[in-house]
């Protein structure tokens, strides 16, 4: 699969990197925890700062100061460099743990604790946008929660009728999702269809810009100097990562000596999953970290749109390892 770096990270020469700016970031947001500082604290302190984030915006949430908090990739592996040694890490992942003890968290199914779960994992098939969590009734004895697309209403109008799901059902889906892996691991072993790279409106044109000044022969216009960086700016904002090999092993690894899930595995959930995208006629993708995509028809969500949770019989599989 081809993943986007997570901050700390920069590829040079088809390589990662440590980035020398912002790794400071990453050790400066582990320090403060580990100091007592909330996730919530850290975010509006980076917030007021203008600290860049990931995706180069200075508006940081504490859910992003806590994937950054259980991101596994800072302790380093084949692709990338140590950026936090083991000690602090493992000792920030205990700290968190005790955290979600003292809160209460473990015996809420409900809680923040599962919103961040899924968030950013479960997208719309129909129009693109991830899904999140809507409670109604909050507080009352008639309270239900259900994911639904971000889309589905705004500025008081339904824009997305895509279907709901609670998080019941989206622990079966990945339940299913795993347990076809499990009984068919070939899966693992088939050939895979390269993504074909994209490029986007605004560099092919600047590209046509470059072209035409070699034509003309103008090497030294500055016009031309300020494209080829903004070229080079582009194609380092798109690049991305092949670690298929890497990730198809790593998921070879943790299905060694697994029987059939019958309860839900939180852990193989954060590290197998890149998302699940949801169709309106029941069928759900889940696709894994190396860009392996389950498929299933969920034959009681085309014949119940309001989405009542059922055990009843998922429907048919199919497999794809096209990204």
């Amino acid at each position: 699969m081809q993943t986007h770096m997570p901050i700390g990270y920069v590829m040079v020469n088809g390589k990662i990197q440590i980035d020398k700016e912002k790794f400071k970031i990453v050790k400066k947001i582990y320090s403060e925890y580990l100091k007592g500082k909330s996730l919530v604290a850290i975010a509006k302190a980076l917030s007021e700062k203008e600290v860049p984030n990931a995706n180069n915006k200075t508006n940081w949430t504490h859910s992003a100061v806590g994937r950054i908090l259980e991101n596994n990739k800072y302790k380093g592996d084949e692709f990338y460099p140590e950026l936090i040694d083991k000690a602090t890490f493992d000792e920030v992942q205990v700290k968190r743990k005790q955290k979600e003890k003292q809160l209460g968290r473990t015996a809420q199914p409900n809680s923040m604790k599962n919103q961040n779960l899924f968030s950013n994992k479960i997208y719309c098939g129909e129009c693109g946008e991830p899904y999140r969590k809507y409670t109604e009734h909050s507080g009352k004895a008639s309270e239900k929660s259900r994911w639904k697309c971000k889309k589905y209403i705004f500025k008081n109008r339904v824009l997305c009728r895509n279907l709901f799901y609670t998080d019941e059902e989206l622990k079966l889906v990945f339940k299913s999702a795993v347990n076809q892996l499990i009984k068919n691991q070939r899966l693992l072993d088939m050939p895979r269809k390269k993504e074909t790279p994209k490029i986007s409106k605004e560099r092919r044109e600047i590209e046509n810009q470059i072209h035409q000044f070699e034509e003309d022969e103008d090497f030294s216009s500055k016009e031309l100097a300020v494209l080829i960086f903004k070229r080079a700016e582009l194609t380092y904002s798109t690049s991305k990562i092949d670690d298929y090999e890497v990730q198809t092993q790593k998921i070879k690894e943790m299905l060694i000596g697994k029987d059939l899930l019958t309860e839900f595995h939180e852990e193989l959930f954060k590290e197998m999953i890149d998302k699940i995208t949801i169709y309106q006629d029941g069928k759900v993708e889940t696709q894994f970290i190396n860009g392996l995509i389950i498929s299933e028809i969920l034959e009681y969500k085309r014949k119940d749109e309001k989405n009542g949770y059922t055990k009843k019989n998922s429907g048919n599989h199919t497999a794809s390892n096209e990204i």
